[in-house]
């Protein structure tokens, strides 16, 4: 039976109903999983209507009601009047509500209602002004999940997984804290994720900090005396693992497939190199939780908001990873 997923409308006033929209009206959804729409029936109407499409649903007020002879089922939140708020502006009830339905699609997959969740585009500011104080999704979902274990993003495009060791920093902190143990946690992160999403003997390629690898010690002794000791713990329990590859290179070997991932020292590193490659069809992966937990790499493109512009293919993907994961 193919996983039941919730689908998150997103920041309403970004194109999140849009894309949802675009992507319900084809039978992609259908393809992947069993889909259950989480939001406001009225903001997913002014996502079709943006989107000049239409496709029947069905209001359920509990996920045991849904089904899908009928339509797709949408857990009506009733909670945004999208007359209240402008398209292309960060809006804080906007942020409110968007952090709402991640709580309530979170407390789904804690009765194991849900076997996961995609989610539309957000707003980090609108979801703080909202009244949600996390310095990003993965510290919300680890806080409402009661997670305590090693969690991270990880970013997926053209089936190449990125993940990092430090995140959301200054570049500053970057070098104070990476420890061997940061480092084999998300070399870890990375080997564990790639076995749910299917990889048996996942390849995993290192990135350096410094710029050449450090050249033995002339710029820079992370290399030798933090990330090579990770990596030499990591191929002790088995883990296929390779590297430090100096980060100016370690994306052209990446892109020939001769790695299914790559970890790398900071945010940077690996995000330029995969929005370079394709932008609007990246998916980040809530990495290292007990559930599938998906978004579109992109964010709510405010500027082209309301004008049927977005293109879905990213949260299309987004659904078919979280069918992976979740499988």
């Amino acid at each position: 039976m193919k996983p039941l997923l919730g689908i998150l409308l997103g920041d309403a006033t970004g194109i999140g109903p849009e894309l949802v929209a675009k992507l319900c009206s084809t039978a992609k959804l259908r393809m992947y999983c069993r889909p259950v729409l989480i939001g406001d029936l009225r903001v997913l109407e002014m996502g079709k209507k943006i989107a000049k499409t239409d496709f029947p649903v069905v209001v359920i007020d509990d996920i045991s009601q849904a089904g899908w002879d009928n339509g797709l089922p949408v857990l009506d939140q009733r909670n945004l009047d999208p007359a209240t708020i402008t398209l292309g502006k960060i809006d804080k009830l906007s942020g409110k509500i968007t952090g709402d339905m991640l709580v309530t699609a979170i407390n789904l997959l804690r009765r194991d209602a849900l076997d996961g969740f995609v989610y539309a585009p957000l707003n980090k500011a609108a979801l703080q002004y909202g009244g949600y104080d996390f310095e990003d999704e993965q510290q919300l979902f680890a806080h409402y999940l009661d997670w305590h274990g090693p969690s991270s993003e990880m970013n997926v495009l053209k089936n190449l997984w990125t993940s990092r060791v430090t995140s959301h920093i200054p570049l500053e902190q970057v070098c104070a804290s990476l420890t061997t143990d940061t480092i084999l946690t998300a070399i870890r992160l990375a080997h564990q994720t790639l076995q749910k999403a299917g990889f048996q003997d996942p390849r995993i390629a290192v990135a350096a900090v410094n710029p050449h690898a450090g050249e033995d010690g002339l710029c820079g002794r992370q290399e030798i005396d933090i990330i090579a000791p990770a990596l030499r713990l990591a191929r002790a329990e088995g883990i296929n693992v390779m590297g430090p590859y100096p980060s100016d290179t370690i994306f052209i070997n990446a892109f020939k497939g001769h790695y299914n991932a790559v970890v790398t020292m900071f945010h940077d590193q690996g995000q330029i190199a995969l929005k370079l490659l394709g932008f609007q069809f990246g998916v980040t992966v809530a990495a290292g939780l007990p559930y599938a937990i998906t978004t579109p790499a992109h964010g709510t493109a405010f500027d082209i908001a309301g004008f049927g512009l977005a293109n879905p293919s990213a949260t299309e993907q987004a659904v078919l990873i979280a069918a992976r994961l979740a499988g």
